[in-house]
């Protein structure tokens, strides 16, 4: 089989307990729509702005997340991973992904299946089907997920699985 004879993996946020849901914008995305080159690797690796609201009773935080469920791997590919975002902020401007780039309050990035503490664009093997980047805030119930900036994406993802109140998704696409 080749990569593109493979299944399309299913909605990641579809197999997961279900939770309120609240809206996420972007200036910079459009659900569905081909991504602008500004969110591929190649070409700019510049997280897009995100605004979100309607976030369930009790937030006391949110998580940001960027999930390729496309990728050729059986887990998928983290491109963004960022915790622990105030209740009060209701929107990231594009670029705040960058690595380095000063985060409100105590907020902070993990590392990306790329390595760096940053947003990494979509990269995906040239000629293999269009993959989906899913641009996710979750309101957190906790002022703080319990994690650090050395945790995985998936030890992240597993710990939201039980702290989520709600989840706002946005997603873009890309083919190389």
């Amino acid at each position: 089989m080749s990569l593109l004879d493979r299944p399309v993996a299913p909605n990641p946020y579809d197999l997961l307990p279900a939770t309120a849901s609240f809206t996420v914008t972007s200036t910079d995305v459009t659900d569905g729509a081909p991504l602008s080159e500004h969110q591929v690797a190649a070409l700019g690796n510049t997280s897009p702005h995100l605004s979100w609201s309607g976030a369930p009773d009790g937030t006391r935080s949110y998580v940001v997340t960027c999930f390729d469920p496309d990728a050729p791997t059986p887990s998928g590919f983290w491109h963004w991973v960022l915790v622990d975002l105030p209740a009060e902020v209701t929107s990231l401007p594009t670029g705040a992904g960058s690595e380095g780039s000063e985060l409100p309050g105590s907020a902070f990035m993990c590392r990306n299946d790329g390595g760096p503490r940053a947003f990494m664009g979509a990269a995906p093997p040239a000629g293999d089907q269009v993959h989906r980047y899913f641009f996710v805030v979750h309101a957190v119930g906790e002022e703080s997920l319990g994690v650090d900036p050395d945790t995985s994406a998936a030890v992240v993802s597993f710990n939201l699985a039980f702290k989520t109140l709600g989840r706002a998704i946005i997603h873009g696409t890309y083919r190389h």
